[in-house]
């Protein structure tokens, strides 16, 4: 099909690159957030299975163990997670990703208020781990409810930064218009790292 003269061309979005973007101007202007260096967190795209608008959003996955460790203990082996590398080809702390097209067809505010309920989730140290509550709940904290509220609080004092409105711009639209405007949506897909089994000899090699 030709294309009108005066039509302009549409450029497709590629979604893992505005998503990373807009996690990196978050983290540099909110402070509770400034510990996070997005270099070595690895934005995903995953389908989501059923086109409902309820269900998982996102999610992020850690890729080191509780306090950081390369590799734990389990039943007497010693287990460690499948390296993911960066583009810059370094080793990555986190994989965050987000289920399309249901992420995108929420409300504005929902879908902000999704990254800075994962972001949060990142540990204070950095250090590929999650951060961890006291007590049972230790992801979310005793009570959900008192997360999503800090979560709430961060997307408020974000917005109240002034950000570019071009990196919050994608996220004003859904997934259908965001084709109709760019053509395309485009974006990684990175597998979920599996465990192995560190072989003994590696696990007595010096350093």
């Amino acid at each position: 099909m030709q294309r009108s003269a005066t039509a302009p061309a549409r450029q497709g979005l590629d979604f893992c690159a505005a998503m990373h973007a807009l996690c990196t101007d978050i983290c540099r202007r909110l402070p509770e957030l400034k510990h996070i260096d997005m270099r070595y967190v690895i934005v995903s795209v995953r389908r989501a299975r059923k086109p409902v608008l309820h269900g998982l959003q996102a999610s992020l996955t850690p890729l080191r163990f509780a306090g950081g460790r390369r590799t734990t203990r389990r039943k007497g082996r010693t287990w460690a997670i499948q390296p993911v590398r960066t583009a810059s080809g370094e080793d990555a702390l986190y994989i965050l990703s987000f289920y399309l097209p249901r992420f995108l067809d929420q409300p504005f505010e929902e879908k902000l208020l999704t990254v800075l309920h994962e972001l949060w989730h990142i540990s204070p140290r950095f250090d590929g781990d999650l951060r961890r509550f006291p007590g049972r709940c230790h992801l979310h904290s005793p009570r959900q409810k008192d997360y999503d509220a800090w979560s709430a609080s961060l997307a408020r004092a974000y917005l109240a930064c002034h950000p570019p409105p071009r990196l919050l711009e994608f996220l004003r639209y859904s997934f259908s218009e965001l084709l109709v405007l760019h053509g395309e949506i485009t974006g990684v897909h990175v597998q979920q790292p599996k465990l192995y089994l560190v072989p003994r000899a590696a696990r007595q090699r010096p350093g």
